[in-house]
């Protein structure tokens, strides 16, 4: 799949008539969709096109199909795995203009979106109805983005990942078709899953162009606040009580103490450097107190200092920036690195076990690798602070991210909680998987058998 740019020229040329000025070949835009916010080398695509419509996706598709032009979909760039660097060239479908709110329903409960309509703006548009969508990887990502890798984040522990929030797709096919997975119905035992299918499938099965999602009703009351413990073991061990009483937390997350030094230093706060959890609290009045009152007993029995509170919303809103904001204050930690980002999730009952020995092998690396995760489903992050273009430090992050996997896959975990496969975590796959990954690449081939959709990503052919 790795032809040569002249190859693709007769796709381009027939796009060129198609589209006009909403295809660009310029250098400045090639190189902006050249990478994503991965530590992977950047591949600049042949061409970049700026559809407006579903059915405009698909004459795209159609046409490079005819020339067998590889096609990589596009919405902000802010994948973790090298998921939407175009590796084999060809064109990229940036879905900028696809950006509109097509239909909210109070009533049901649901909305239908554009693929390129981020979570911010989502929730920006529903806050009056009394809305809104949960589900909060960090950046502000496209939703149709968000599908395609499966993203999850801080809210997950309480209202689920990517994957329990789609209820219908409008996905276009290898060949250009055009295909809704669903219908608005909460449940439906008609056929095969597809929507599922093509949640997580990164742009390798289908492009994504509109998404129908779950809403929810603002709670009444929200409370959030942070807790410092003397012991990383204390902090996991309040999330694994917590979880296990049935305590119905929003958010909690765990900052160890590099990160927090890290957030401290950038967000120009004063918590104590120490490993820490971020928690919140949605729902009545009387039940966000009950919850934060247990919570903060289960706290104290493992060493958790005070509760530091913030219930107004514009208090809670600086506290989850500063969460929110880890990348940008670990680059301010080494300026002019790169962060291999990297996740595993396991059982929450092997939580403890599988960060504590990961503390073990970075106290003896030389590399920095500040720790924060989203440890109520039992999933974490590192972020490997490295110069890429040293390759003693390349190869220690891939050996330390190597043991991390391969720990998390030894306790019936997963090589990835939210991030994806993307280029990064494709050699684990089969250690995950096994034999299930030869069943993934007959649906590809059944489904893109000229392997032109987000080609050698996930697995290759």
């Amino acid at each position: 799949m790795n032809m040569p740019a002249e190859k693709h020229q007769t796709a381009i040329d027939e796009l060129r008539a198609r589209f006009g000025e909403r295809l660009s070949t310029s250098t400045g835009v090639r190189d902006h969709h050249s990478k994503d916010e991965s530590w992977h080398h950047p591949h600049r695509p042949d061409a970049v096109v700026f559809p407006n419509s579903t059915e405009e996706v698909a004459d795209i598709v159609r046409i490079c199909a005819a020339h067998k032009t590889p096609v990589v979909a596009y919405g902000t760039g802010s994948s973790l795995e090298g998921n939407v660097i175009p590796h084999h060239g060809g064109v990229v479908v940036d879905l900028a203009n696809m950006n509109k709110v097509l239909r909210v329903s109070a009533e049901d409960l649901d909305v239908t979106v554009q693929a390129r309509v981020t979570r911010k703006e989502l929730n920006a548009f529903i806050r009056d109805q009394g809305l809104f969508f949960p589900i909060d990887p960090g950046a502000d990502a496209s939703l149709g983005g968000m599908a395609a890798t499966r993203a999850s984040g801080t809210n997950a522990v309480r209202y689920g990942t990517m994957r329990e929030n789609v209820l219908a797709l409008t996905v276009v096919l290898a060949d250009g078709r055009i295909i809704r997975t669903s219908r608005r119905s909460r449940k439906s035992a008609a056929g095969y899953d597809l929507t599922r299918l093509f949640v997580g499938s990164e742009g390798t099965l289908g492009i994504i162009t509109e998404v129908t999602l779950r809403l929810y009703g603002i709670p009444e009351a929200m409370a959030a606040a942070v807790c410092s413990f003397d012991s990383i073991e204390g902090a996991v061990d309040t999330v694994i009580q917590t979880i296990q009483l049935g305590i119905p937390v929003a958010r909690i997350e765990l900052l160890d103490d590099v990160q927090m030094d890290s957030v401290n230093k950038f967000s120009k706060l004063n918590y104590p450097v120490k490993d820490t959890l971020f928690v919140e609290f949605h729902g009545t009045e009387a039940g966000v107190k009950e919850q934060a009152e247990m919570v903060q007993s289960i706290a104290a029995e493992h060493g958790g200092g005070e509760f530091k509170w913030a219930t107004k919303t514009e208090e809670r809103t600086a506290l989850w920036t500063a969460r929110h904001d880890v990348t940008y204050a670990n680059k301010a930690l080494r300026p002019g690195c790169e962060i291999w980002a990297t996740d595993v999730c396991v059982p929450i009952s092997k939580l403890a076990e599988c960060i504590m020995e990961t503390k073990k092998d970075l106290k003896d690396s030389f590399l920095i690798a500040p720790l924060v995760g989203h440890v109520g489903d039992g999933n974490f992050h590192l972020g490997f602070l490295i110069n890429r273009d040293d390759p003693k430090e390349l190869e220690e992050a891939e050996r330390l991210n190597d043991r991390l996997v391969m720990r998390a896959l030894a306790m019936d975990g997963t090589c990835t909680g939210e991030h994806g496969i993307g280029l990064g975590k494709q050699k684990f796959l089969v250690a995950e998987h096994g034999e299930a990954v030869a069943v993934m690449r007959q649906i590809k081939k059944a489904l893109d058998p000229q392997n032109i959709l987000n080609p050698g990503k996930i697995f290759t052919m």
